[in-house]
């Protein structure tokens, strides 16, 4: 018999590197640069119950420095579990097939979520722009105002919250210790969208459009919905459509009706100008890429990689053993 340590990486594990959201934001920035090269499958999905979900995300690496890895993050959103949106992803050795370590995929999700947003509004937001909004203040929200602050950490910028029930309290105290960002609450939905020159939505579930009257939309806004809900209305007016990864996109309502639309990582390549004109009204929809994922866990599991946590699994050394 054959056997090999895997390495089990806790939530702990991962909070005790202190990753820093610049980094993230820096490794967000670094996966999307290598998306031409991976090989990255389509998700699959499985539905159990009601809005239930099981989602297993696929992702081959490209080689880097004489190693490549695969990896794949199931995802799961079940009623009652806790967090209700929970996963962990398995790295493996694409060069021997052999299994490194199982990651809790809890931080790696809200981190990269949080990363990508908030590259997306530096990279599409108007010039010199310092003013971002944001609604939907859960734990993803608090990922997203990080990795703002972090990319903003040359200058002073304003946050405006949308109110609903006490969130936006506790999200100004989260954010109470850092000096350069200032909030606002605002209680009115219509004077909310009408002054965001960036607005970013956390919001998990939206069964309507969440602002139906487009005049509230000024020219410039940038729009980013963390979970594509709420702003359809969108694709038929805004000037430029943005995403994460066409295949998914592509299957959108209204896909056909976008004005002009391409992948963000073409922008970040220099292949696509991005933002022509501080006029256009622009939407970055970022669906969220095993890319992400399993470019993080390489990552972590490279900073870990030396301590001792992890089983050893012992597996048949024979080509017939049966």
């Amino acid at each position: 018999m054959e056997n090999h340590k895997i390495k089990v990486i806790q939530h702990s594990d991962i909070e005790g590197l202190a990753i820093s959201p610049a980094l993230c934001v820096e490794w967000a920035r670094g996966a999307f640069l290598q998306k031409d090269e991976a090989q990255m499958p389509a998700k699959l999905s499985v539905h159990p119950q009601g809005e239930d979900f099981i989602t297993t995300m696929p992702c081959l690496l490209p080689a880097h420095h004489g190693r490549q890895y695969f990896g794949v993050k199931i995802v799961s959103r079940i009623e009652g579990q806790m967090p209700i949106i929970n996963s962990n992803i398995s790295l493996y050795d694409a060069a021997t097939g052999k299994q490194l370590a199982i990651i809790d995929g809890n931080w790696i999700t809200a981190m990269r979520t949080g990363a990508v947003a908030a590259l997306a509004a530096e990279t599409f937001q108007t010039t010199g722009t310092d003013n971002y909004s944001m609604m939907g203040l859960g734990n993803i929200a608090r990922a997203v105002a990080l990795c703002l602050i972090a990319v903003n950490s040359h200058r002073h910028i304003n946050i405006q919250l949308l109110r609903y029930k006490d969130q936006a309290e506790q999200f100004v105290e989260r954010f109470s210790n850092f000096d350069n960002v200032s909030f606002s609450i605002i209680d009115d939905k219509q004077e909310f969208v009408s002054h965001s020159d960036v607005l970013i939505s956390c919001v998990t579930l939206a069964k309507e459009l969440l602002f139906p009257d487009n005049s509230l939309f000024r020219k410039g806004i940038t729009v980013i919905p963390v979970h594509m809900r709420g702003f359809q209305n969108c694709d038929f007016f805004f000037d430029k459509v943005y995403g994460d990864d066409t295949r998914k996109i592509q299957d959108f309502k209204y896909f056909s009706r976008f004005r002009q639309y391409d992948e963000l990582h073409h922008v970040l390549q220099g292949k696509n100008p991005g933002r022509v004109s501080d006029e256009e009204r622009i939407i970055s929809y970022n669906y969220g890429l095993a890319l992400h994922d399993v470019f993080f866990a390489a990552k972590i599991y490279e900073m870990l990689q030396d301590s001792s946590d992890g089983f050893f699994m012992t597996k048949p050394d024979k080509k017939i053993w049966l």
